[in-house]
């Protein structure tokens, strides 16, 4: 899998190729390949097309919980009491797709027991039924770049998703272990990088207007 800084490199050749003088940021150069990749993985996530492209997913392998209030959590309708458990810390941003955050898996530790993704007020809903005290599903929900879980007593979980932050300082004990950002492996399908590709360079180009043939025809045109 090709690195970030391998992907801005390229990306910055073919630019310099069309504009020999071109000065453009690494950091404006990835930006714009993080709008595209959003924009087309969006897309690739409506058609359910997204899942099989395992490189994109990136595990947070502990993400620390602790007990919050119901309110906080959105549920503020539940009537019998529950323990509401929440990620201590707000998770590195994610792709939105189509139906939000692109979260494949939250699991417990050892990946034993998966949650089954839902919204506060569905789940309120369901524990107001009677048939509620029979259902063994656990739950959580996606909240202000929180995971909140109403049925787990754990310390932990983990969540599988597609970031477009550094996930690093989650993956490594300290900084001295961490991969550098632009030597980190860049996330998404290789089926889109020529698409991602060719919409950022045609960005570039357009704002550096660059003269064509026959502009430069016509100023030499008025100079006579």
């Amino acid at each position: 899998m090709s690195t970030i800084a391998e992907v801005v490199s390229r990306i910055r050749g073919q630019v310099k190729a069309e504009v020999q003088d071109a000065f453009v940021t690494d950091r404006y150069i990835y930006s714009l390949i993080e709008k595209f990749a959003q924009i087309l993985m969006r897309r690739q996530d409506y058609a359910n097309k997204l899942m099989k492209f395992n490189a994109v997913w990136k595990n947070l392998p502990y993400v620390e919980l602790i007990e919050v209030d119901k309110v906080e959590a959105g549920c503020s309708g539940i009537t019998s009491g529950c323990i509401i458990k929440r990620s201590k810390h707000r998770l590195p941003s994610m792709i939105e797709g189509y139906w939000g955050p692109l979260i494949r898996t939250v699991s417990s530790i050892d990946g034993s027991q998966e949650l089954q993704a839902t919204q506060p007020g569905t789940y309120t809903s369901m524990t107001k039924t009677t048939s509620f005290k029979y259902n063994r599903t656990l739950y959580f929900w996606w909240l202000d770049g929180y995971i909140y879980s109403p049925n787990i007593n754990w310390d932990a979980l983990q969540v599988e998703g597609v970031f477009n932050s550094d996930i690093t300082k989650w993956n490594c004990d300290t900084s001295d272990d961490c991969t550098p950002r632009y030597e980190q492996p860049i996330y998404i399908p290789e089926a889109l990088f020529a698409e991602i590709e060719a919409q950022v360079i045609q960005t570039m180009l357009g704002t550096m207007q660059i003269p064509s043939e026959d502009s430069d025809n016509k100023r030499n045109i008025n100079r006579q």
